[in-house]
Order: structure tokens, then C-alpha cells, then sequence
């Protein structure tokens, strides 16, 4: 089989993986249905509408510039950017007259009589109509991407760095000779693929010890060579015990690719990068707290003593949480037995307030450590 042959194969089985998947979701685009739509849309502000289906190839080639869209217009107050699914929600899609997806309406601020959005499907072309009819002045929004850019400058100090477990995709646009069909219908398979990867790197980007990074084999050819990559593309695993890298065989779903970070990194993330409830649990130091909280005054210094000697055998990220379970002791032996589910309650306080990732992530672990205390 031929270098272009494999190529193909690797594309075309790609797609199947894909085209099985809806078109991605973006927090900041509003997903309209029977249910919602009279009350979200023909309100108090306007609303641009994307009808879309989730097999169609123009939808899923839209998808990203209607996610910027809405990244763009998240704290514009006098719009809504949002869409509606035509397969699930039938009715609102013939309602307003939808024959051919993606179908992009304009609906003014307390009108349900829509205009038919007739421009270039860029989200710089977007931006300018809806500034246009909703009276806004917004500029398109730049998505910084958290997947880490390989080279062979520094390939080796990061994948290769003891510390660390990193995810790697090798990738390669597929050959120009193939024709200009393929061309396309490659460059759309390459932009699913990068959407999916992206929120993987976006769901990690605060875990120190894990890299999700990418490297251009056509580009860096006798890095992709050394690592046995042949099609394109290719995802290897390179966990903290295993430097020659594993074949990374999941699935090429968000989730799937979530689950396994999750499973063989020892975090504890959701899809969205959030950090679930088992975030910060170390079972030795569990079951020495359970012990703690039992204890009397004079032997809870006693079992505090066997934590501090547990916290200095961790390393990496786990001594971060060793250190918040000694904190968290101490804290106890000095307030009393009340302390830890007062500070729950204050810490589910300050989680419903505006916060960065990092202070989110913070006061989780927090409040997930100080549970087993109470």
C-alpha cells in the first residue's frame, strides 16, 4: 500500500468516526428548542438563529465559526446568538419556512419575523451583519488554543519529560493530487479532528503534569518516522513510565479521550474541564483521616503526625493535595469538629460566584478534600 493509499484509508476511516458525531456545542451559543424558542427569541434583544442538521457537512463545516460567533457575542447582552437542531425539533424549523441546512436567521429585538442571513459563512462576516442589524459594535473574538505546538526543538523536553504524561497526534493534510473533492472533504476531516483535540487540550490546560500536543509529520518527517507513524493521523500516548510511546486505540470522541486522560493520569476532569467530586482524594491519606475524626484530642496529634509523614512520600500534584489535607487537619484539631462544614458551605458560596478556572479549581479541591473530614 502506497503512502497516499494509507493516507486515505486513515481519512476515510476517520470519517466514519465522525460523521456519527453531532456537530460540537459551544457553551456560549444558545441551543434553542420547541420548548425555549418563543421565549429566548422575539424578546428583549435580537437573535441570530442557525437551523441546522447534525449530519450535514455544511453544518459541521460551520460549526467553528458559529462557535467563535458565539464566543464573540457572550457578554453582548442586546443579542443571542443560537440554533436549532431541525432533526429533534421539527416543528420550529418548518415554522419558519427552513429547506436546506445550515438555514441563518436574523430575528429583531421583539419580532418573530425573521430576516434570512444571505452573507459568507466566516465568523468575521457574522460579526459585521449582526453588529449591523442589532446595533452592536463587538469584534470577533480570538480563541487562543491550548494544544501544545510540537517541534523537534522541543519535542523531546516535553513528551519526553519524566514528569509528565503527554498525548500526542501526529497529523498530515492529506495530499493535493488527490483532487479537489478530496481536498475539501480531507480539510473538513482535519477541522473535526482539530475541534475534538482542542477541547481535550482546553479540558487539561490547568493539569501541570499532563501535555496534549500535536506534531506536523509532513513537516517534521523523521520525528513521525522514529515513532513508527505511517497514516495520519495518529495519536500516541506517552505516560510518565513509558517514554517509546503507546498506540492510543480509543475512541475519537471528547469523552472517550477524556475518560482516558482521566484513567491513566490519575486526574479527575469532566468534558468541560471542570474537576469532579474525586479531585484531590489520595486513599492513604482517606483512611487516615477517618482515623482523625474519631480520634480524640491527644491521638488526632498522634494520626496528624502519621499524615505529615504520608505527605512527604507524595510527589507531583499529589503533594499539592497532601498539603491541603494537613492544612485541613490542623485547621480541625485548632476550631473544633464544626470547621469543615463550615468551610464547605463557604467554599459552595464562592463556586456560584464569577471566578477564574484556577481559583474554581482551588476551592474545589478544597471542598472535596474537607468533605472526608465531615
Amino acid at each position: 500500500m502506497t503512502r497516499r493509499s494509507r493516507i486515505l484509508c486513515a481519512c476515510a476511516t476517520l470519517a466514519l468516526l465522525l460523521l456519527s458525531s453531532a456537530a460540537a456545542d459551544s457553551a456560549d451559543v444558545v441551543v434553542l428548542t420547541e420548548d425555549n424558542f418563543d421565549k429566548e427569541v422575539g424578546q428583549d434583544r435580537g437573535a441570530l438563529v442557525e437551523f441546522y442538521a447534525p449530519w450535514c457537512g455544511h453544518c459541521k463545516k460551520l460549526a467553528p465559526e458559529y462557535e467563535k460567533l458565539g464566543e464573540s457575542f457572550k457578554k453582548a447582552k442586546s443579542v443571542l446568538i443560537g440554533k436549532v437542531d431541525c432533526d429533534e425539533h421539527k416543528s420550529v424549523c418548518s415554522k419558519y419556512g427552513v429547506s436546506g441546512y445550515p438555514t441563518i436567521q436574523w430575528f429583531p429585538k421583539g419580532s418573530l419575523e425573521p430576516k434570512k442571513y444571505e452573507g459568507a459563512r466566516s465568523a468575521e462576516a457574522l460579526v459585521e451583519f449582526v453588529n449591523n442589524e442589532g446595533g452592536t459594535n463587538v469584534k470577533i473574538a480570538a480563541i487562543p488554543s491550548s494544544v501544545v505546538v510540537l517541534t523537534p526543538d522541543n519535542f523531546d523536553e516535553l513528551v519526553l519529560d519524566e514528569t509528565k504524561d503527554a498525548l500526542v497526534e501526529f497529523y498530515a493534510p492529506c495530499p493535493g493530487s488527490l483532487g479537489h473533492g478530496l481536498i475539501n472533504y480531507s480539510s473538513f476531516l482535519l477541522l473535526s479532528v482539530m475541534q475534538t483535540y482542542e477541547k481535550v487540550a482546553s479540558a487539561f490546560k490547568l493539569e501541570e503534569d499532563v501535555i496534549v500536543a500535536n506534531l506536523d509529520a509532513d513537516q517534521h518527517k523523521d520525528l513521525a518516522e522514529k515513532y513508527g507513524v505511517s497514516g495520519f493521523p495518529t495519536l500516541k500516548f506517552f505516560p510518565k513510565g513509558n517514554k517509546a510511546g503507546e498506540d492510543y486505540d480509543g475512541g475519537r470522541d471528547l469523552d472517550d479521550f477524556v475518560n482516558f486522560i482521566n484513567e491513566n493520569c490519575g486526574t479527575s476532569r469532566d468534558a468541560k474541564g471542570q474537576l469532579t467530586d474525586k479531585a484531590g482524594i489520595i486513599e492513604t491519606l482517606d483512611t487516615l483521616v477517618k482515623e482523625f475524626v474519631t480520634a480524640s484530642s491527644e491521638e488526632k496529634k498522634t494520626v496528624y503526625g502519621r499524615m505529615e509523614e504520608e505527605v512527604e512520600k507524595l510527589k507531583g500534584s499529589a503533594a499539592r493535595y497532601g498539603k491541603i489535607y494537613l492544612k485541613a487537619s490542623k485547621s480541625c484539631l485548632e476550631k473544633g469538629a464544626d470547621y469543615a462544614n463550615n468551610e464547605i458551605q463557604r467554599l459552595e458560596r464562592m463556586l456560584k460566584k464569577t471566578i477564574s478556572a484556577a481559583k474554581a479549581d482551588d476551592f474545589t479541591l478544597k471542598k472535596n478534600i474537607l468533605s472526608t473530614f465531615a
